[in-house]
């Protein structure tokens, strides 16, 4: 009986092994289908977005071949980023932005191509849920944020499609589904999933999903196993608002209204949106822009950002110490060519140096004096160095010429070249050196103050 027993057990247990193998080869087989699944759908989609950009060329072609310069309308851009037509997605967008952004020379001042306002430059950039592609800075790609980060492709309007037997969890990313996988969970042969102590199976039973012993609260999301937090797009207030849970955020502020969903103002009584604004404010003649209208005539900044008349919008902050650069960002500025960052200050930097007696007061251009004192102070020596009595002196081979140091057969053709520089240059030195001991008396002539020795 016992070997009868034996042999009924060693076929069941060569019964059992024959269907692990069985089905452990389903299982690599499947894999194997899934990467060629993923590899088709990849080649499928690079080249649906090739064909894409031929026929974005040829509708470039056309155009530029069929209009002409005496029938093209002018085209007036509004301001902002362009509106695009619903239900379409296009993927560049223009807009506006203020000029002295680009100016990288202090002394060039830059005017901008806009055709309504020249402080201001029109650019191309990637439209709302757009991005630019890291590999192609000249192609924009459909932008998701966080999601999407693997296992799955962004779709136009920030659509995020996963690959197949992957699903969308509570988390935005994709993850696998039996029989593929179930994280936080474990995978049967029938196709469905048990979860792990701490997590149960959402509304579609694909995925597992943190439990919490206590219900979230409104506009939470249970983030870990008995973990509630905020909801994307809210935040919960500090100290007295705290109690009133988590809070819709609105980006950049509402102005005269109040948040009543993520980046969505409701305005108060008599004020409005403007075209492509999403702050409340009133009406205004001004553009305000990283701002909001009080009345017609008021531009109420937000924290960092001061108002321009030039531009009639709030720039970027950065206080006293930007005269030698422009402010990009608030706090954040961008020294000239020439100058360099020392702490808060953009200073200039003189490549030889300027010597004991000296100091660098533009781009290669030393200042002699023999007291410091502001930079209008200083007698501008270019190209030369400061001896110990604050005078400019040249360096060998070389001629002084008001306030430069060059080669003496350079000097009539420099001259004849720069006529309002050199006109400059001597009223400056003028003032300098004698026209501050020089003052006008009252019947119009020159009297003397006091003579230097």
């Amino acid at each position: 009986m016992s070997a009868v027993l034996r042999s009924v057990a060693l076929q069941a247990s060569l019964l059992l092994i024959y269907f692990c193998v069985m089905h452990a080869l389903d299982l690599q087989l499947y894999e194997q289908q899934l990467k060629q699944q993923l590899l088709d759908e990849q080649q499928r989609l690079h080249q649906k977005e090739l064909l894409l950009q031929q026929q974005r060329e040829q509708q470039i072609q056309q155009r530029r071949y069929s209009s002409t310069t005496s029938t093209r309308k002018p085209y007036i851009i509004p301001q902002g980023l362009s509106l695009p037509q619903r239900g379409v997605y296009p993927d560049k967008c223009y807009r506006e932005v203020p000029a002295v952004f680009f100016q990288y020379d202090k002394e060039v001042k830059i005017v901008g191509n806009s055709s309504t306002n020249p402080h201001f430059n029109v650019i191309e950039v990637c439209c709302k849920g757009w991005r630019r592609y890291e590999y192609d800075w000249s192609r924009c790609v459909p932008d998701c944020g966080e999601r999407c980060q693997e296992n799955g492709f962004c779709l136009p309007g920030g659509r995020c499609q996963c690959f197949d037997d992957f699903v969308l969890n509570y988390r935005n990313n994709c993850v696998p589904t039996c029989p593929l996988g179930c994280p936080h969970g474990q995978c049967y042969l029938n196709g469905t999933c048990r979860c792990e102590k701490g997590f149960e199976l959402d509304g579609s039973q694909r995925f597992c999903q943190p439990q919490c012993n206590a219900t979230c609260g409104h506009n939470e999301i249970c983030l870990e196993p008995g973990k509630c937090v905020c909801a994307e797009g809210y935040a919960r207030g500090l100290r007295e608002s705290n109690a009133l849970g988590c809070q819709p955020m609105c980006i950049p502020d509402c102005g005269y209204g109040h948040c009543v969903a993520p980046n969505q103002c409701e305005c108060f009584p008599g004020f409005k949106k403007r075209m492509n604004g999403s702050s409340c404010e009133g009406n205004c003649y001004m553009r305000c822009e990283n701002g909001f209208c009080a009345n017609q005539t008021t531009c109420v900044c937000q924290n960092g950002y001061r108002y321009d008349i030039n531009t009639t919008s709030c720039l970027p902050d950065c206080g006293d110490d930007c005269l030698n650069g422009v402010c990009i960002s608030p706090g954040n500025c961008r020294c000239f060519n020439g100058y360099a960052r020392n702490r808060e200050r953009c200073d200039a930097v003189c490549d030889r140096g300027c010597g004991f007696y000296g100091r660098c007061i533009a781009p290669n251009i030393c200042g002699c004096a023999m007291v410091q004192g502001p930079v209008e102070s200083y007698q501008r020596c270019e190209n030369g160095y400061c001896n110990s009595e604050g005078r400019c002196r040249c360096l060998v081979g070389t001629t002084r010429f008001i306030d430069k140091c060059m080669s003496p057969d350079t000097v009539t053709t420099y001259a004849s070249m720069n006529p309002l520089r050199v006109n400059a240059s001597l009223m400056h030195e003028f003032d300098l050196l004698l026209g501050r001991h020089f003052i006008l008396g009252s019947a119009g002539m020159i009297e003397s103050n006091r003579w230097l020795v």
